[in-house]
């Protein structure tokens, strides 16, 4: 299972490390791990409900609370369809990893130059 820096959990989502932190304060399920000096780790999940979150408060208007609320209701939704959710999960996570691949290359190939 992959796990991404508060920094690549920015940069993959479009949404500034304050206000992820603050949404992980408001939305308990947005928790990511951390480890012994205090890092954030943050899985796939994480990373899909930071971009539910993202699209109901920016693109649909929701408050903060009712963004969290409609992420609970979608929760429980979420169970009825588990195994083609789980599909979509793996390969979104699978291009997640080659984008990041990809962008860490041309870095690489940057510096050279």
């Amino acid at each position: 299972m992959a796990l991404y820096s508060i920094g690549e959990t920015e940069e993959l989502t479009g949404v500034k490390a304050n206000i992820i932190r603050y949404w992980e304060s408001i939305c308990p399920s947005i928790s990511p791990m951390k480890d012994s000096g205090g890092r954030r780790s943050y899985s796939q999940r994480n990373i899909e409900l930071i971009l539910r979150m993202k699209y109901l408060v920016y693109t649909k208007k929701y408050t903060v609370e009712g963004a969290r609320d409609q992420l609970y209701k979608e929760t429980s939704a979420y169970e009825n369809h588990a195994d083609e959710l789980i599909s979509i999960h793996e390969l979104r996570s699978q291009l997640i990893d080659l984008y990041l691949t990809v962008r860490h290359s041309k870095a690489e190939l940057s510096k050279g130059n």
